[in-house]
């Protein structure tokens, strides 16, 4: 567990969204993009944003001090309203003590815009989306990674761990490295422009808790080697613009092998997508979702369509997202 009274380090480039001037007025609606986590071999330490999918918080100030979490829409009633159940109220809670304003009181709308158990960092999503909401109403002017903590807590709830690989990338935005949790020390990378993400989410059902116990914990010296040897490729091509190292580097020994098989017929469509032009196949974060990186829009287009049509043919739903690398992370709407 993290501990948020430790410094936070930032390296690199700092969060492009440029900290309020003061307080905006009483309410505020903020949309915070998906991630995907992991980025094949950085298991836990890698992740990027995507334009979307992505949540809306409505943030409210209220004369009762205290949280209350007054609706929530698109979750098909699965989300609890009670706050100290709720990432977004656990999360924002954790950082109104923090700042020592828990005299004021919030109320929260939570619009799901995306789906619930996607591999897609939904709960990431909303926290951040919350998160970034309450400090822009109190008008805090310190930078957005000191945030980071806080919506760790709200990972901890979802999954049982707090970790920062889709929380990092959906609240400062692009290519992020999670260098170390102790102390947390964020890496944000530079990545090719023009890279895309095609994004199919296969309507199945994959709990992110689940999905990490299956995991082996002990694995084999030559294959952490091979592991690291990928980190450090994909790292090096991002900073080289090299897009072909990024997709030979983009492999994965340790955690794919086990996860595929949660997810139907994730060989077959990593074949159709590579044989389409595709620079590299995965999953995303724990799956269901898989995504492709790709050399430009059109050919991202046409490996969703052709995915979503074999997912079709196998009787299984699917949404599509096709999107560059989000730069913005959070946004006021």
């Amino acid at each position: 567990m993290i501990d948020n009274n430790k410094e936070i380090v930032t390296t690199l480039n700092k969060t492009n969204n440029p900290p309020p001037s003061g307080g905006r007025g009483t309410s505020i609606c903020v949309f915070a993009p998906a991630t995907v986590a992991n980025v094949v071999c950085g298991f836990d330490v890698l992740g990027f944003a995507v334009n979307e999918p992505g949540d809306e918080v409505i943030m409210r100030m209220t004369d009762k001090p205290g949280i209350t979490i007054s609706k929530i829409t698109g979750d098909n009633g699965r989300l609890p309203l009670d706050p100290g159940k709720n990432t977004v109220g656990v999360s924002v809670q954790h950082y109104l003590e923090s700042i020592g304003r828990t005299d004021i009181g919030l109320d929260i709308e939570l619009h799901k815009k995306m789906p619930i158990g996607s591999g897609l960092g939904s709960s990431s999503a909303s926290t951040v989306a919350g998160l970034f909401a309450a400090k822009t109403l109190l008008g805090d002017e310190t930078d957005a990674a000191k945030l980071l903590p806080f919506a760790m807590k709200g990972e901890e709830m979802a999954c049982g761990h707090g970790h920062a690989d889709n929380v990092a990338p959906a609240l400062l935005g692009g290519f992020v490295l999670i260098r170390s949790y102790d102390p947390l020390d964020i890496v944000r990378l530079p990545h090719p422009k023009g890279l895309y993400c095609a994004i199919v989410f296969p309507d199945v059902d994959v709990p992110t808790r689940e999905a990490r116990q299956i995991i082996r914990t002990k694995i084999q010296m030559k294959d952490a080697v091979t592991q690291w040897g990928n980190i450090a490729g994909l790292v090096s091509g991002l900073f080289m613009n090299d897009i072909d190292l990024i997709g030979r580097s983009m492999k994965d020994i340790l955690v794919e092998p086990i996860r595929s098989m949660l997810i139907p017929d994730f060989y077959v469509m990593r074949e159709m997508a590579m044989s389409m032009g595709a620079v590299s196949f995965g999953i995303s974060g724990s799956g269901p979702s898989v995504f492709a990186f790709t050399r430009d829009e059109e050919t991202a287009k046409l490996i969703t369509q052709k995915l979503q049509r074999h997912l079709t043919s196998i009787k299984i739903n699917s949404n599509t997202y096709v999107s560059e690398i989000n730069d913005a992370g959070p946004k006021i709407l």
